[in-house]
């Protein structure tokens, strides 16, 4: 999947999480404040365009990268 393809995985997802590194990035995709399709694709995509990996739908929530600390809240386990 490419950037320009990306933000249509988001369709009816309500918040996007994204993990890079130790740093989580969670965003309202409700809000007038929703960041631009563009925005959202270079969150969840490499810097060769591709959407990076693991990448999921939990519930409403739409999660891109790993991170142990988002994983335990999205799957609501323990994390340690």
């Amino acid at each position: 999947m490419t950037a320009d393809q990306a933000p249509s995985l988001l369709e009816g997802m309500t918040e996007l999480c994204v993990a890079k590194g130790r740093k989580v990035v969670r965003v309202d995709l409700t809000g007038e404040d929703r960041p631009s399709d563009s925005e959202l694709a270079a969150m969840m995509t490499s810097r060769w365009g591709k959407l990076r990996a693991p990448a999921m739908r939990v519930g409403t929530t739409f999660v891109v990268g790993y991170n142990r600390d988002i994983l335990a809240s999205v799957f609501g386990t323990g994390g340690g």
